[in-house]
């Protein structure tokens, strides 16, 4: 057993093709780490819908502590207290500004950058995300500086949305002005990812064993377990258990909902492919990243439910009719009561992210309790395109450096940038600003 650099505070098991990075145990951290009584990291993720939101059962009516439920945030009740919704914040960037159409493309560009994308179909051109900005800072300390997770594969090239490149609409995290960083969208890669070793040769074909007999990838590690097991008090066995079981349960999942392809790695087939069902595409990335951030294998994280002008349907509450089209509503009811279902959707998928990290203990509180989750879109009102008055919710307490459970409004026009140098300020990282900031956000 041992710890990749960087690694510092957590034990990793290893086997063939295999690197199972462990959750905090307090039986075997180093003296020196328990007598500091170390401080559970902030983790940051941001989560993006595309086509703005039915306002009318989105916004609260009342402000402060126990603000309404309104239709649309229902899902939210038992995490209320964890979670704020913020109104009046503003992305300028994401408007035409003399560009023409093209709003859903700018819609997702501007969503981390908070800078107008270049209009030319030779070129892309953007700002840099804020949270590749946390990930250049907080990216040392993990073995991934970030993830990049998505619904919807999406692509880089060609042209998507009225002369602005595909990759505008695909893509939130950008490493560059002019480089996205990919979003992985088939769950089984991302767990690859996450439990394969530094050896991509060893790890390939150990994934294919693994998958020709329906081994998990514990069967691996299993005599660095034993040997560790011996190590542990009452409390961290159960906390190990625990962890393990989910672990298992997410490699049945992934089995269960992947369809069978072969691979070319020794002949071996292998589940491969994104599961059919929407929801449970999206909790079993959820699931993952949940799994990323208590074993502090990443402390930053992006995750696209939809593509920008998603036109996706949704024939599980109801909504055989496609997304986007639906968005462009003027004002029909029946089309306005539509999108109503898909928001409170999408938050329902939401809650379960943040029901997962509720559930994890972690120092004197929650997983939750020591992140900052941000959900949103780039776009208020489908039916007018328009970026002010964006749909915000922040989740988790940031470690105790946010209070979470209002509803805040700020003054029109607020930029939405102003929110990422308050949460840049909270992960340990200094922004005088960052994209059209003013300053940062108060009364977080």
């Amino acid at each position: 057993m041992s710890s990749p650099r960087g690694i510092s505070r957590r034990n990793v098991l290893k086997g063939l093709g295999t690197a199972i990075a462990l959750p905090w145990l307090e039986s075997v951290a180093p003296r020196a780490a328990l007598a500091a009584a170390p401080t559970p990291p902030t983790r940051l993720a941001f989560f993006f819908v595309p086509n703005g939101v039915n306002q009318e059962t989105w916004t609260p009516k009342r402000e402060g502590f126990r603000y309404d439920l309104t239709p649309a945030l229902e899902p939210l009740a038992r995490l209320q207290d964890h979670v704020s919704v913020l109104t009046g914040l503003t992305h300028d960037k994401g408007r035409s500004n003399g560009d023409g159409a093209g709003d859903h493309a700018r819609a997702a560009s501007v969503f981390l950058t908070g800078t107008q994308p270049v209009k030319d179909s030779g070129r892309v051109m953007v700002g840099r995300s804020i949270d590749q900005v946390a990930a250049e800072h907080l990216g040392g300390s993990t073995r991934f500086a970030s993830l990049e997770l998505g619904c919807d594969r999406g692509r880089d090239s060609g042209q998507c949305d009225s002369g602005y490149s595909c990759a505008y609409s695909s893509n939130i995290s950008w490493r560059s002005p002019s480089t996205p960083m990919a979003k992985e969208v088939d769950p089984k890669l991302v767990f690859d990812r996450l439990f394969g070793s530094s050896d991509k040769q060893e790890n390939r074909y150990a994934r294919a064993r693994r998958d020709y007999f329906r081994k998990s990838v514990l069967d691996f590690v299993r005599d660095d377990t034993a040997r560790l097991e011996k190590r542990l008090g009452q409390t961290d066995r159960r906390k190990l258990d625990e962890y393990f079981t989910s672990l298992r349960e997410i490699e049945r999942r992934l089995e269960h909902k992947g369809t069978i392809e072969s691979d070319d790695a020794g002949g071996f087939p292998r589940p491969h492919g994104v599961p059919r069902e929407f929801a449970d595409h999206a909790h079993l990335l959820s699931d993952l990243l949940a799994v990323a951030f208590q074993t502090d294998s990443t402390r930053v994280a992006t995750c696209m439910l939809a593509s920008a002008g998603s036109n996706r349907s949704y024939p599980t509450v109801g909504v055989p009719e496609g997304h986007h089209e639906l968005s462009h509503h003027q004002s029909d009811p029946h089309k306005l009561d539509k999108l109503y279902r898909i928001d409170r959707f999408h938050v329902e998928l939401f809650t379960y992210f943040l029901d997962r990290l509720a559930t994890i203990p972690e120092g004197e509180g929650t997983l939750l309790d020591h992140s900052l989750i941000v959900y949103g879109s780039g776009i208020s009102d489908g039916n007018r395109h328009n970026n002010e008055n964006l749909p915000v919710l922040l989740a988790g307490k940031g470690g105790g450096t946010v209070t979470p459970g209002r509803h805040l409004r700020y003054a029109r026009e607020t930029p939405m940038c102003n929110l990422f140098v308050s949460l840049m300020d909270r992960m340990g990282v200094s922004l005088d600003r960052f994209g059209d900031s003013t300053g940062s956000l108060a009364y977080l």
